[in-house]
């Protein structure tokens, strides 16, 4: 099977999914998928390709949902700054930090039918975000903000995207990363700056609620305040 085209994806998104405010953040409206077991059933059956990523950017993930919370509750955090957020998904996080007043905004990632779910989300709440295909873990991107939710739970993913988080602390970038109890968060180098029970879907997690934190990543050699 040939590769699907920009069009082709972009269709794909819109068929599977409808436009709604996800619970916690009323105020931002993404196309999602309304049931989980729906859209894995569709994306096997209608793309059939070899290695293709899970749906993952159909869904407001507890992470994302906590940072937009946050964002939206403390424009401080972003207004009138460069703003990074790392694997974005649908771009809950991002477009919550445009609205906050962010300078320029960038979304990471690495699947092709997010970063089309990102332009119909972001064109959904008249915000320009800024769009970085692929692996974003080789460099350090200059951003004042950095937005990692819900980026620990596989292994291999928490090894790789912990060190790149430090690093960027290091540099000097804000980094706030966003978790509901994932097994690989790290057990040091965080302090916790705000709290969430974040409603969730029974199709995608083990529980209705997720507690979810949102914690500043603090640089090696740093006091923790």
């Amino acid at each position: 099977m040939s590769p699907l085209t920009g069009l082709e994806r972009r269709a794909f998104v819109l068929a599977q999914t409808r436009l709604m405010a996800p619970p916690l953040v009323p105020e931002i409206q993404l196309h999602l998928a309304a049931r989980a077991t729906d859209l894995w059933e569709a994306t096997e059956a209608t793309l059939a390709e070899t290695g293709l990523p899970p749906p993952y950017w159909a869904f407001a993930w507890p992470g994302g949902r906590a940072l937009a919370r946050l964002l939206l509750d403390r424009p401080d955090l972003a207004i009138g700054k460069t703003v990074f957020d790392f694997a974005a998904g649908g771009g809950i996080a991002a477009i919550a930090a445009a609205k906050a007043g962010a300078s320029r905004v960038t979304a990471c990632e690495i699947d092709a039918f997010a970063l089309e779910a990102l332009a119909l989300n972001a064109a959904a709440n008249t915000v320009v975000l800024e769009m970085a295909a692929g692996d974003c873990l080789d460099a350090l991107p200059a951003a004042d903000l950095v937005l990692a939710g819900d980026v620990f739970y596989e292994k291999p993913m928490a090894e790789r995207v912990w060190p790149w988080l430090q690093a960027l602390a290091a540099r000097g970038s804000s980094v706030l990363v966003a978790d509901p109890g994932r097994a690989y968060l790290p057990a040091s180098g965080l302090v916790e700056i705000a709290c969430y029970d974040v409603p969730t879907d029974r199709d995608l997690e083990d529980r209705e609620m997720r507690r979810t934190r949102v914690l500043r990543v603090v640089a090696l050699g740093q006091q923790v305040a």
